[in-house]
Parts: C-alpha cells; sequence; structure tokens
C-alpha cells in the first residue's frame, strides 16, 4: 500500500485477464458476488450438532486430555470417534429426533462439566468450546429441566445461524432457485 503500489497490481492483473480472454476491452464487465461457496460440505443441523461436538472433543483432547479422560462418557468414542455421516444416522423422523436429542444430552453433559467451578478457565476459552456452546443454543432449548431440540421455526435467522463447527462464517443463502452454504457477498456490481 505505500506508494500507492496497489494500483500497479491492479493493472498487472487487468493486464493478464485481458491476455487470456477474460476481460474484453471497451466492453461492460459484470461482477456478480451474490455468494461464494464455502471451504465445508453442507451438511443439515443433526450432522452440524454431532460434528460440533466431535470437533469440541477432538480439541479438548489435544489441550486437556487428562481432563477429557475424567469426564468423558465411555459411548462418547463411538458416537464421535469418526465424522459424523448422514448414512449412520437414523432414517425414520422419530430416529433422528432420538438422535438429536442423545448428542444434545451428551454435548449439555460436557458443557455443564466444562462450566463447572471446579473445570480450569481457560477450557472455556477453547474456541471449539465455545462454538459447541453457540450451537447448542441455537439448535437446543431447555424447559423444565429438560433438553429439546428447537423445532425450525425456533432457530435464529440464517444471517445468525453456525452451519459448521469448522467455518463458522458459513451461512446458508438462497437467491430465487439457487441455494448454497458460504459467503453472502454484495449485491451485482459492474466493473
Amino acid at each position: 500500500m505505500q506508494g500507492e503500489a496497489e494500483q500497479i497490481l491492479l493493472d498487472a492483473l487487468l493486464a493478464l485477464f485481458k491476455e487470456q480472454g477474460w476481460l474484453k476491452e471497451r466492453e461492460r464487465q459484470r461482477t456478480d458476488s451474490t455468494h461464494i461457496l464455502a471451504k465445508v460440505r453442507a451438511i443439515n443441523r443433526l450432522l452440524c450438532v454431532g460434528e460440533t461436538m466431535r470437533f469440541a472433543l477432538n480439541s479438548l483432547a489435544v489441550v486437556a486430555g487428562d481432563w477429557l479422560l475424567e469426564y468423558s462418557d465411555a459411548a462418547w468414542l463411538y458416537r464421535y470417534g469418526h465424522r459424523i455421516e448422514e448414512r449412520w444416522l437414523p432414517q425414520s423422523q422419530a430416529g433422528r429426533l432420538a438422535a438429536a436429542e442423545t448428542i444434545g444430552q451428551d454435548g449439555w453433559k460436557l458443557l455443564s462439566d466444562l462450566f463447572a467451578e471446579a473445570t480450569p478457565a481457560f477450557l472455556r476459552e477453547i474456541p471449539a468450546v465455545k462454538i459447541l456452546r453457540q450451537v447448542w443454543v441455537q439448535n437446543y432449548r431447555y424447559d423444565d429441566g429438560q433438553l429439546h431440540w428447537r423445532e425450525s421455526s425456533d432457530i435464529p435467522p440464517a444471517a445468525l445461524f453456525i452451519n459448521s463447527p469448522y467455518d463458522q462464517e458459513a451461512r446458508y443463502g438462497k437467491k430465487y432457485s439457487t441455494r448454497w452454504t458460504g459467503d453472502i457477498g454484495a449485491s451485482d456490481g459492474n466493473l
């Protein structure tokens, strides 16, 4: 930026684009920045909570393995020891709801242990733990001592909703019939 070198860079890029045939002289160029796909696979809410739990457990295993061994459930290795895949989830709506609630209970137990007074405070500052907490707030509600999977009508709007623990900025987008998970860019523009 010093010495206004950005203009030199822009001119060099424009020359290359013209040379490659990507830009034509004296013609109007259109840019459409309506969507940029995220570098994450599109996953549904159930896969997202499962992957978020797995992400938090893997992060804790690296940072505080002894603590995790003491507070984890033996079944978690079976449930979260591999990437959560659609093919491993129940197909029925009732089975999927049961899976969502099981994952929810596991996450609630982990969060309860992490936020206990005796737990070292630095564990609550691990990014994956913060993401776990956010994803649980947006997907579960706690009523009358019970954790419940939120209805689709009771989740945050797409602009605030975390779709993947691995890329918290990726948002669900829709324009006309096109749907994507990624960055929602500025409005259409012209160069």
